[in-house]
């Protein structure tokens, strides 16, 4: 198993500034725009934007959710492997609001069509968007692209891509992983 690092702490920070300014530039104050972490994965990206909006941006509005999609995937009880269901927090009403649905890989794009139909649980949405940390492009199973990217991955099905962060790894990278 051979890897490559992709990104490292300092370019994963630079990606999450273009990545703030781009959300407020669409966004402005927040006022009718919530983000939604799809959990596991997903909640660390959108923790880190959030801090990063409020404390470095001093936008006010930002409200910030997690929603948990594990049974609503099509691949729900078909492994050997049971999936572990995660938390979801979402405070907040979604009926007619803006959501930014944020995960850290797209990969075939099942894990955001399960978060679109898992969504419809809290009310009817404005508009959806995505924002990913890193979009694996070349992976699609469904016709699903990335209103916000923060790099552009061209890697062959049997090659990994691993965001790794601060909170639960002990630092921000991203590599691409050879099996």
């Amino acid at each position: 198993m051979s890897q490559k690092v992709l990104l490292n702490a300092t370019e994963v920070n630079i990606i999450l500034h273009r990545l703030a300014c781009q959300l407020i530039e669409k966004h402005k104050d927040f006022a009718n725009t919530v983000l939604i972490g799809i959990q596991p994965r997903g909640k660390f990206l959108a923790e880190r934007l959030t801090k990063m909006l409020k404390d470095e941006y001093k936008i006010k509005n930002v409200q910030l959710g997690l929603l948990d999609i594990t049974f609503f995937r099509d691949d729900f009880r078909r492994g050997e492997k049971t999936l572990e269901a995660n938390t979801t927090e979402i405070n907040f009403i979604v009926e007619d609001k803006n959501i930014v649905f944020i995960d850290d890989v797209l990969y075939t794009g099942r894990s955001i069509r399960s978060a679109l139909t898992a969504i419809q649980s809290f009310g009817r949405p404005k508009e959806i968007e995505l924002l990913t940390l890193i979009d694996r492009r070349f992976s699609r199973h469904l016709p699903i692209q990335p209103d916000y990217r923060g790099r552009q991955v061209d890697a062959i099905n049997n090659e990994k891509v691993k965001v790794n962060w601060k909170e639960n790894e002990g630092e921000d990278s991203v590599y691409l992983i050879n099996n």
